[in-house]
């Protein structure tokens, strides 16, 4: 599968998004990729996992397991380890760190996938490979459906990325102004407070 195949996917659902758009990161961006219009697509979600896990197991070879940062990995984390044949667990915030929680674990040593939807800067999947190295894991990459940072994330693991785009993201203050002038929509999860 390649990068057009996947940005195709998110296309025919309307999950790639064009306007103003606050990321979880805190980063200003023109482009916006609404995962959960894909991911509530078993179809669609199925195709990427499988050619996501394939592309992991060309890479790295056989994993143990997969983790993923909740809650927004979730879905795509099971699906790739379901195509991997191995466990699948997520971490949470605990405290404002992730934290293996619900009764999950990792074996010492196992050999651990973490995979995440779509990296920006890459700072969940740095949080969730910390957390996965404190619980015994060993991480052999950080996959991701889409890595939006044209490579330069640091995941501070070998980076699989089933689609790399070069998407601009900016902080506030410094933002174009053909940005600026377009009114600000704030999609992403990590700054609402339940």
């Amino acid at each position: 599968m390649t990068s057009e195949d996947v940005i195709a996917e998110f296309r025919a659902c309307g999950a790639l998004r064009e306007g103003h758009f606050v990321l979880s990161s805190g980063l200003h961006s023109p482009v916006f990729l609404q995962k959960n219009l894909v991911f509530m697509h078993a179809d669609r979600t199925e195709r990427l996992c499988r050619a996501l896990a394939d592309k992991i197991t060309q890479l790295v070879g056989k994993v143990d397991m997969v983790v993923s940062p909740a809650v927004g990995a979730i879905i795509p984390g099971y699906e790739t380890a379901r195509h991997l044949g191995v466990p699948s667990v997520y971490v949470e915030r605990e405290g404002g760190a992730f934290k293996l929680r619900r009764g999950f674990h990792l074996a010492p040593g196992a050999r651990v996938a973490m995979v995440e939807d779509i990296v920006t800067t890459g700072l969940s999947s740095r949080e969730c490979i910390t957390a996965i190295r404190e619980a015994g894991g060993e991480v052999v990459c950080a996959a991701c459906i889409v890595d939006r940072s044209g490579g330069r994330a640091d995941v501070s693991a070998p980076l699989v990325a089933l689609a790399t785009l070069d998407v601009p993201a900016y902080p506030a203050d410094v933002l174009p102004p053909e940005l600026a002038a377009l009114p600000i929509e704030d999609p992403g999860s990590r700054r609402l407070h339940l």
